[in-house]
């Protein structure tokens, strides 16, 4: 079971159930935490509180994907975890040491250390949600999107879905040096969520998910990457524990896991491209590329 955030002209933004048939159920919530908090206090799980509500209702009489979707959750931040998978700690020295690959790199303790790296990826001024636009930075000539699958949680830290998230990133920037990461990561309309929130409770083993991102231009494949979350090294909840201890975690946050797709060294975005996202049982992320102003 989904759950989508839609666009309504009279009242609002709106959520929606999607069954895995594809049918569209509209829900008397305006956004996702209020769902996860009515189903805690009828001490029931929010699939089944879903459940309740949609029997005997009448789907929504149009296709789902022909709402106006926006980002499934108002995230008032977005974490990320870096350097989660081989290939993005592959990808980390190649920057850092220009391609110098015998060589060993702060990014090769941190795959191996016993703490993860977390970031502030995000804020709800700079997410974009589904066709939303992601843009480019002006002093960066090296951008990739990173395809992570993301955690969706409640203020206790529990894990109540799963979304899809883009994590744009400035290759040329983190390279230069580390502590340039929050300006490698961290600009307006750089961080793109949707098109669902998969209930959390409804996907039997998140390690078990295929991860699929495409790149267009001019409306040709110019790049097309898979993975699986069986490529992680680090447990979710792992990285869950490090983000709550001594921190404060707000309703709807998301924590983005990392990639593992990472294009071409000799590649970056252009205006005009299309991303498309992909994750098993949760949907696809669909963004155009804005050029910088």
């Amino acid at each position: 079971m989904n759950i989508i955030r839609f666009a309504a002209p009279d009242t609002g933004p709106r959520l929606a159930a999607v069954t895995d048939e594809g049918k569209g159920y509209e829900l008397p919530y305006g956004d996702f935490m209020s769902l996860v908090k009515a189903a805690d206090e009828r001490g029931a799980s929010p699939l089944a509180l879903v459940q309740e509500i949609v029997a005997g209702a009448e789907p929504i009489a149009a296709e789902w994907t022909a709402l106006p979707l926006l980002a499934p959750v108002d995230a008032p931040e977005v974490w990320a975890a870096g350097v989660t998978y081989e290939r993005s700690r592959d990808a980390r020295n190649y920057e850092a040491t220009g391609g110098k690959m015998d060589a060993s790199t702060f990014y090769d303790k941190v795959y191996d250390a016993e703490r993860p790296e977390l970031f502030l990826k995000s804020t709800p001024a700079r997410t974009v949600g589904p066709g939303g636009e992601v843009r480019l930075r002006s002093d960066s000539s090296w951008q990739v999107p990173e395809p992570e699958l993301g955690l969706v949680l409640d203020g206790r830290g529990r894990i109540v879905g799963y979304t899809i998230g883009n994590d744009m990133s400035c290759r040329d920037i983190e390279g230069d040096n580390p502590l340039y990461l929050p300006q490698a990561k961290v600009w307006r309309q750089s961080c793109a969520l949707g098109p669902a929130i998969r209930l959390a409770e409804t996907v039997p083993d998140p390690y078990d998910l295929g991860i699929a991102c495409r790149i267009y231009r001019g409306g040709k494949q110019v790049f097309e990457g898979t993975a699986s979350t069986k490529q992680l090294k680090r447990k979710l909840d792992e990285l869950v524990a490090y983000l709550v201890r001594d921190n404060v975690v707000l309703d709807g946050t998301v924590l983005l896991t990392g990639t593992c797709i990472v294009p071409p060294n000799d590649f970056t975005l252009a205006g005009g491209d299309r991303i498309e996202i992909e994750i098993d049982g949760i949907g696809k992320l669909i963004n155009p590329v804005a050029s910088a102003e």
